[in-house]
């Protein structure tokens, strides 16, 4: 039996052979964990190509944020996603782009997708982009948008990628902030039967960033747009160059990528990925969690301009050598059947979706869901914030049929790849709904007190650390190294802080609770309260605000405002109501607008000035009960202003509904 045990753990991850006492799947968990170096440097020989071999496993310290892994390797990103593929099977479906018409969708094979990324990669580098140079994106999910990542990968560019949702004002900050001097776009975006105007945005976004020479534009439509000398036509340009192009050796820590994200300050962060380590745990966690197997269709349905994006639709499905769907379009267009119908067209076997579409889905009913066959589903996949319980049940039951194992996948775009989920596990190991559960390969999770003491016990909560790197971690913020420090590794020295609360079940499985920062989570988005506030105080009238996350049956989070309004303003409210929106749809997206603003005559301060936000959270929650101590305010009446003023938005908000 045992060496049937031990052939079966080989069969499941053939690394395992060479770990001593190693048969079956806990003991894989706690090897990779206590022997750590071991497991990785195995992983990576065995799931990497390499251009020269690495010299060290690792070489950290989490108290002074220095992580470095794989250190003396050489290799191309590029190389280990396509060319490898290209070898052995170059006609094999790479990308399958189900665009926003459902049944036009486009099949790209690992040559033809070799073969865009040289092209355009050569033209990147006669167009003067160099090593180490940052290269911003602002592309919707499409083919181009994926050689262009892939093409900075392979000549030694840094990608940094924006959601093709955020406003002009938006990206500037982050093309500012990245200090790009070329932008990649597309002419138009189409999503949900609306046209974007993408290269619109570039253009008024450019105006304020001076670093910035050349823009790419890419044609997603017909129409044309306005070019000036500063643009150029991208597919045009690509046709003239040549089919090979020769990838750059990068060190494993050189930068892949920067993705920015929000905290808990106004300013987003470029948070900084590098090759080796993050490729290795993108690709590994891709296999794993989902179960994926050669020849299945995974089909993640988060935008590239997310951390999952490119973690699950680009670089783990394409260093596995997998088929990966670029979805377009939006969970309801052209109605509330369009994932499923995708499902039983494009035959997907892993869906990776977010609870909040899910919860919306959910709301439609069940018949949307029967309307299509979801006979080739074996995994569903959860991301973006917790799932509830009842939408867990749904997307099981009613999706899944019974027969899926729904994985809730915890990480951040700080972690480069999942880090809780309740696969991969014996596979007959029980799921709890609405539980991220177990740590995978290489994590060791920890809960600290208030007081910075590891919990041991288990039925317990409190913040959620990580105890040891991993390779797909982020190394640090552009720029801002003191920022990253501060943010994740001074917290609780000697750990990785992620910022979020987490309970320990008395079977030792995780939940995860909430963020514990004055960070928010609207449909699986995250931004900083403080990011909101900026905008809203910029507008004339505003003396201050607060913005505050409530408990919102669709979006997960939703916005609450309060705003107070400068002394002797005497416009309708109504009207400030709409230009404030305004103002946050422009200045950030639409998807952090409020849902309410109340209007308020002062805001509860503590004496030394500071917003009690805890206060206005439990006003928002109704939970007067929960009011706690006040005497530490400057002004307790203030409070019973704002409940008084919170009473009377909710009665007009459902006198409107109804």
């Amino acid at each position: 039996v045992l060496g049937r045990r031990r052939c079966n753990i080989a069969a499941f991850m053939p690394e395992a052979a060479g770990f001593e006492g190693v048969k079956d799947r806990s003991a894989l968990q706690e090897f990779s964990v206590s022997s750590s170096e071991s497991f990785w440097a195995a992983a990576a020989r065995q799931r990497l190509s390499w251009i020269s071999p690495f010299s060290s496993v690792q070489d950290c310290d989490l108290s002074r944020g220095k992580i470095k892994w794989f250190d003396g390797g050489k290799l191309n990103v590029s190389v280990n996603c396509l060319d490898r593929h290209v070898h052995s099977c170059p006609e094999r479906v790479a990308l399958i782009w189900e665009r926003d018409e459902p049944g036009s969708e486009v099949k790209v094979t690992y040559r033809q997708l070799l073969e865009m990324t040289c092209r355009l990669g050569n033209l990147l580098r006669r167009r003067g982009v160099k090593k180490g140079d940052c290269v911003t994106i602002y592309m919707p999910p499409c083919p181009l948008a994926v050689a262009s990542m892939l093409a900075c990968a392979r000549i030694g560019a840094v990608h940094n990628v924006v959601f093709a949702g955020f406003s002009a004002e938006a990206l500037a900050e982050r093309i500012r902030d990245a200090q790009s001097s070329t932008v990649i776009t597309v002419n138009q975006g189409v999503r949900g039967g609306k046209v974007t105007k993408l290269k619109e945005t570039v253009d008024t976004a450019v105006e304020s960033c001076p670093t910035v020479q050349q823009v790419f534009v890419a044609m997603r439509t017909e129409n044309l747009v306005a070019m000036t000398a500063r643009d150029v036509a991208m597919e045009e340009e690509m046709l003239k160059e040549d089919e090979v192009c020769e990838p750059a050796a990068m060190d494993s820590e050189d930068i892949l990528f920067l993705l920015y994200t929000s905290g808990s300050t106004g300013k987003p962060k470029g948070l900084v990925h590098t090759q080796a380590g993050y490729l290795l745990y993108a690709a590994l966690t891709h296999r794993y969690v989902f179960s994926y197997h050669d020849g299945d269709v995974f089909g993640c349905v988060a935008d590239i301009g997310w951390i999952t994006g490119h973690s699950y639709t680009v670089y783990g499905p394409l260093a596995n050598g997998g088929t990966t769907v670029l979805f377009e379009s939006t969970p309801v267009y052209p109605d509330p059947g369009r994932y499923w119908e995708t499902v039983q067209r494009l035959k997907i076997n892993q869906f990776y979706g977010a609870p909040t579409a899910i919860r919306l889905l959910l709301k439609y009913g069940d018949q949307w869901v029967h309307k299509y066959d979801r006979s080739s589903l074996k995994t569903l996949g959860s991301v973006g914030e917790p799932i509830n319980t009842e939408a867990w049940e749904w997307y099981h039951r009613v999706v899944g049929e019974g027969r899926c194992p729904v994985v809730d996948t915890w990480w951040q775009t700080e972690t480069g790849g999942i880090c809780i989920t309740p696969r991969p596990s014996e596979p007959d190991a029980e799921i709890v709904p609405g539980m991220a559960m177990r740590p995978f390969f290489g994590i060791k999770p920890v809960l600290m007190d208030t007081e910075g003491k590891v919990l041991t016990h288990n039925h317990t909560s409190g913040a959620l650390c990580i105890a040891q790197p991993w390779p797909g971690m982020a190394r640090t913020i552009h720029n801002n190294h003191q920022r990253f420090i501060e943010t994740y590794c001074q917290p609780h020295p000697g750990y990785f802080f992620t910022g979020d609360g987490a309970y320990r079940s008395k079977e030792g499985y995780y939940q995860i609770t909430g963020r514990l920062d004055d960070v928010i989570n609207v449909s699986g988005h995250r931004i900083g309260t403080a990011e909101i506030e900026d905008v809203l105080n910029q507008c004339s009238v505003v003396a201050e605000s607060a913005i505050i996350g409530y408990s919102h049956d669709i979006k997960g989070e939703g916005v609450y405002a309060f705003v107070v309004l400068k002394k002797g303003v005497d416009s309708e409210e109504a009207d400030l109501s709409r230009q404030l929106n305004n103002m946050v749809s422009e200045k950030i997206a639409k998807y952090a607008c409020p849902d309410y603003i109340q209007f308020v005559k002062r805001l509860p301060k503590t004496r030394s000035g500071k917003i009690m936000r805890r206060v206005l959270r439990k006003v928002v929650e109704q939970d007067m009960s929960g009011l706690g101590d006040l005497s530490t305010l400057d002004d307790p009446a203030a409070v019973q202003e704002i409940v008084q003023g919170h009473r009377e938005l909710h009665s007009k908000q459902q006198q409107k509904q109804r």
